[in-house]
């Protein structure tokens, strides 16, 4: 049977993909919709963030070199790199990953961003940019502009003959992944005590503290936890992907359209506008391929002009 022109079997191969890069949308926007929700502050440089998680996973798996000072002949400096081999597998690069990135974001709100939230958010967006440039750059004169493979675990490679398609192992864990962090903190952040208390610490820092809460903490975890769904995703994006300093840097356009479609700061928005938008740009493939790397500008270009708070964001 043809659907579009196309075998059924093909379509399906093609809305599976849609899934799977509604499934990255939805993961990076759910982390900007965080930040900006509590924080608000336009985290730019979330593509470099989840740029950075690949890099870690691929760093945790191959290694990297450091620098050493030694001296020949008992008294000529000599620079020379050692590598240092690590050899963390998939698994631990899920939970080391965020880890790191996470930290380095808490390192990043509490030099910088901790001091531009009374300020206009254009500031924000700003310093954002200029670090998301810093970073990529920093990649980009260490490991160049190509691309590193990095292979899926043997326990998720191969695929699963469904009848009318074939489902990659790996593709299918993604989509389940996803779907599973993206409702898990959608929930604590919206059905949760801990998740009232950082909507308040937001809204009215003042009466909050007066409960004895640390609001530079929570505002502080908050962020690395925006930035750690980004490193999160940039693990899962490693298999499928290359690796490469620029992953990150057309994505991120893309994630931030997603954003404003679903609402900024509205969380079930990004979910919704992420998997939405990854099956409408599919079709669109199906359709008329040459429109399918515009059909989310277009999107957002009418969302906009009928509803400019987002499809679940608030006015």
């Amino acid at each position: 049977m043809d659907i579009f022109g196309l075998p059924s079997q093909a379509v399906a191969g093609q809305l599976l993909l849609g899934l799977i890069n509604g499934s990255f949308y939805a993961l990076l926007s759910l982390g900007l919709a965080v930040i900006f929700g509590m924080l608000n502050i336009t985290n730019f440089a979330h593509g470099a963030q989840y740029m950075m998680g690949a890099f870690c996973a691929l760093l945790l798996l191959k290694g990297f070199d450091i620098p050493l000072l030694r001296f020949q002949d008992g008294w000529v400096p000599v620079l020379t790199l050692v590598h240092v081999e690590l050899g963390f597998g998939y698994w631990w690069a899920l939970v080391v990953a965020p880890i790191l990135v996470g930290l380095i974001g808490v390192s990043i709100e509490r030099l910088f961003l901790r001091w531009l939230y009374k300020l206009d958010q254009v500031y924000g967006l700003l310093l954002t940019f200029g670090l998301a440039l810093i970073i990529q750059g920093a990649f980009r004169n260490l490991y160049g502009t190509s691309g590193r493979p990095y292979r899926a675990p043997l326990q998720l490679q191969g695929s699963q003959d469904l009848g009318f398609m074939i489902l990659p192992n790996y593709r299918a864990w993604v989509l389940v992944v996803s779907i599973v962090v993206c409702a898990s903190t959608w929930f604590v952040i919206e059905r949760t005590r801990l998740g009232s208390y950082l909507r308040a610490a937001t809204e009215n820092p003042t009466l909050v503290r007066a409960f004895g809460v640390n609001v530079p903490l929570m505002i502080t975890l908050t962020y690395g936890f925006g930035v750690a769904l980004a490193a999160l995703a940039g693990v899962m994006a490693a298999p499928i992907y290359n690796v490469s300093p620029l992953m990150g840097a057309d994505l991120i356009i893309v994630v931030f359209a997603v954003v404003v479609i679903g609402g900024m700061g509205s969380m079930a928005g990004a979910i919704f506008a992420g998997y939405g938008l990854g099956l409408l740009e599919a079709i669109t493939k199906m359709i008329v391929p040459q429109a399918s790397e515009t059909v989310i500008f277009i999107v957002m270009m009418v969302v906009l002009l009928i509803r400019p708070q987002g499809l679940l964001g608030r006015a």
